[in-house]
């Protein structure tokens, strides 16, 4: 953005968008501009603020469209998935999704029982 006062060409001292590798001539590509708009929209109103958008963009399209829409765009990706990947790929990431929970059981259940334990153990020194 250019405010007043400012020159609208940098100057020979100022980094032009070109010099991370982009495009000759000092141009930006598409993928650049949208890095360097991103950015500049995080430093100023924050990292929630995609949060908040993004919250609002899908009342806004719930309301619009129904809740049936996320239905029918969750099949059509999942079908998607399934021509890409094929059936075994969910049974796979399903098989590892149920070992991740069990091992977060345990761990838990390890937690646990040492946070007793340790109580208890207090308990008895105090004692």
């Amino acid at each position: 953005m250019i405010k007043k006062g400012q020159d609208a060409k940098p100057s020979s001292d100022a980094e032009k968008p070109g010099d991370e590798g982009g495009k000759p001539n000092g141009e930006m590509s598409v993928r650049e501009a949208g890095k360097k708009g991103g950015d500049t929209v995080r430093e100023r109103y924050g990292s929630t603020f995609y949060e908040q958008i993004g919250r609002k963009g899908g009342q806004a399209t719930r309301e619009r469209h129904g809740s049936e829409f996320y239905e029918a765009i969750g099949q059509k990706g999942g079908r998607a998935v399934k021509d890409r990947y094929g059936a075994d790929f969910y049974e796979e990431i399903g098989h590892k999704g149920g070992q991740k929970v069990k091992k977060l059981i345990a761990e838990a259940k390890k937690s646990i029982s040492e946070s007793e334990a340790a109580a208890k153990k207090k308990e008895e020194v105090g004692t």
